[in-house]
């Protein structure tokens, strides 16, 4: 069949760090390509709370051999947009911005993207949208009460407020401590019995240390019931409790959007995981030319990949584009 008119090499769906390290090395491969974001350049990253730390050194987050030079041993986000968006300008990446991808069609070998903007035309397609655009909601009455976010962003903004956090992880966490600092009474709600095992080692002992001499309360084994304007329902091993509250964060942790992977035929694993097929070797799922890179690829396992170690992912999809451009 006759390639169409202004049809790029591939078309990679997000503009964060994987997306960028796929551009970057489609460039090698001399692949015409295109990336589609829907928000601002590292749309995810910039999100991310004012004051986050990344949990990865420097040298793990570079692109393309590109240092990355950060005045702390770990990186803060300012420093991480400040080195893409270096990256990104200085390489004259070809990325449209805010423009959101609406529906992807895969016909004859070739795959119709139509977005918030226009249409395009691809041989190929990356999905690189990472796992932070969708909430996971706890489904409870008044959810959707204003006072209740699902992002963190300045602790300035709790200050002397009543605060309930929902979650034990890493954000919530941090999202506790920085706003107990800034004078706001915190309440962490956590269901299981610890804090996560998988928060930053040196924050443990600080969350720890705080939730031991009552600077911050827990509940554990304890789950959120009900949000009402003034105050918060709460089930803990001891029976309903009821707290007065001004504020709830609930950093119960973000999904990628399956809808949109299911719509354009992507099979999804059936074990509550929902980890996408795709070949380990070529990172290309079920549907032919359709390839994924980064987070996503872990399905609700959203710890399983991070920049640092899903950086390889471009060159091996890169490679195999670029091979199959050859046949």
């Amino acid at each position: 069949m006759q390639t169409p008119k202004n049809t790029y090499d591939v078309i990679i769906i997000g503009g964060g760090p994987i997306g960028i390290a796929c551009a970057l090395e489609a460039e090698k491969k001399n692949l015409s390509y295109l990336i589609l974001e829907k928000g601002c350049l590292v749309n995810s990253l910039y999100h991310y709370p004012t004051n986050m730390t990344f949990f990865s050194t420097s040298e793990k987050l570079e692109l393309n051999g590109i240092p990355f030079i950060s005045n702390n041993p770990k990186p803060r986000k300012a420093e991480a947009l400040e080195y893409y968006r270096r990256i990104a300008t200085s390489n004259k990446i070809n990325i449209n911005l805010f423009e959101k991808v609406t529906g992807v069609e895969s016909k004859n070998n070739f795959h119709n993207i139509t977005t918030t903007k226009n249409n395009y035309t691809a041989k190929n397609v990356v999905v690189a949208t990472g796992f932070y655009d969708i909430p996971n909601y706890l489904n409870i009455p008044g959810e959707d009460l204003p006072k209740v976010a699902h992002y963190y962003g300045d602790p300035h903004y709790y200050a002397t407020q009543k605060t309930i956090v929902v979650g034990a992880s890493n954000s919530a966490v941090d999202a506790a401590l920085e706003i107990y600092r800034k004078g706001g009474e915190v309440t962490m709600i956590v269901r299981k019995e610890e804090i996560g095992r998988r928060v930053k080692y040196w924050v443990r002992p600080d969350i720890d240390n705080r939730i031991k001499e009552g600077g911050i309360k827990a509940l554990f084994n304890a789950n959120l019931k009900e949000i009402r304007e003034t105050e918060v329902v709460i089930e803990t091993p001891e029976g309903e409790q009821t707290l007065e509250n001004d504020f709830v964060l609930m950093l119960t942790g973000y999904r990628p959007n399956f809808e949109f992977l299911k719509k354009m035929g992507i099979k999804l694993s059936n074990d509550g995981r929902k980890i996408p097929q795709y070949d380990n070797e070529t990172m290309e799922t079920n549907v032919k030319g359709i390839y994924l890179a980064g987070v996503i690829c872990g399905g609700v396992e959203t710890h399983k990949w991070f920049i640092e170690n899903s950086r390889v992912h471009a060159k091996m999809i890169m490679e195999d584009l670029a091979q199959k451009a050859e046949a």
